[in-house]
């Protein structure tokens, strides 16, 4: 199986996916990448709420769609609305799905308060991957 997370700017949310899978997911896919439909760089705050719960993401570069050849994965996962609606048509044999996670780079408040944001969008992608390396197992 190879696996790509499709997001707006592959900042927080795609970038959090690509860790999980890797971390979760290891003799499970063949190969896996997350992509934007712009390269926003890679968030700071998704890197360390990463990192407090064992999954170091700071490696990861931000990358464009665009770069990537469509045909070369299984099934491509859109983590937002924009993504979705701009997801290119996918090759046969290809597969979609949506998961529609609100961008926590958006979150305004309290620095703990949009912390607590990243951390709850981490844990629901956490889950996510989990039921998703369930059902292709």
């Amino acid at each position: 199986m190879k696996l790509l997370f499709l997001c707006t700017g592959n900042a927080c949310r795609s970038q959090m996916a690509e860790g999980w899978a890797r971390h979760l997911g290891k003799g499970i896919f063949q190969r896996i990448a997350s992509a934007g439909i712009e390269a926003h760089g890679l968030n700071e705050t998704a890197v360390s709420v990463m990192l407090e719960a064992g999954v170091d993401i700071s490696g990861h570069q931000s990358s464009l769609l665009e770069s990537f050849d469509l045909k070369d994965f299984d099934l491509v996962v859109t983590v937002c609305g924009d993504a979705d609606e701009q997801c290119p048509r996918l090759p046969g044999g290809s597969q979609k799905q949506h998961w529609p996670l609100s961008d926590p780079a958006k979150l305004t408040g309290s620095e703990e308060e949009i912390i607590d944001g990243f951390r709850l969008t981490r844990d629901d992608i956490r889950a996510r991957v989990e039921v998703l390396i369930k059902d292709l197992a």
